[in-house]
């Protein structure tokens, strides 16, 4: 697993996205960043891909709710296909 070490400004300036598009995929439990004892999110590589992926798809007319981690088995849908 790849080291959270990147705040939400660093993530931003790398996606493009605003920092309320970042949080609004965290409040859909889409994505999951660290968060320091001060409350500071950190993201890593892998979650600015993730997040990247996660924009287009919702660009492509995917909904956030087909997207979202499946809680029955902990792990996320992929999201280059239909989940398989």
């Amino acid at each position: 697993m790849e080291d959270k070490v990147m705040n939400i400004g660093v993530v931003r300036d790398l996606t493009g996205l605003s920092e309320r598009q970042i949080r609004y995929y965290e409040e859909r439990k889409l994505i999951f960043p660290e968060r320091t004892k001060g409350g500071v999110r950190k993201y890593s590589f892998e979650d600015v891909k993730r997040i990247q992926e996660i924009h287009q798809k919702l660009q492509d007319g995917f909904r956030t709710l087909e997207l979202r981690k499946k809680p029955h088995t902990g792990q996320r849908m992929r999201l280059s296909g239909n989940g398989s």
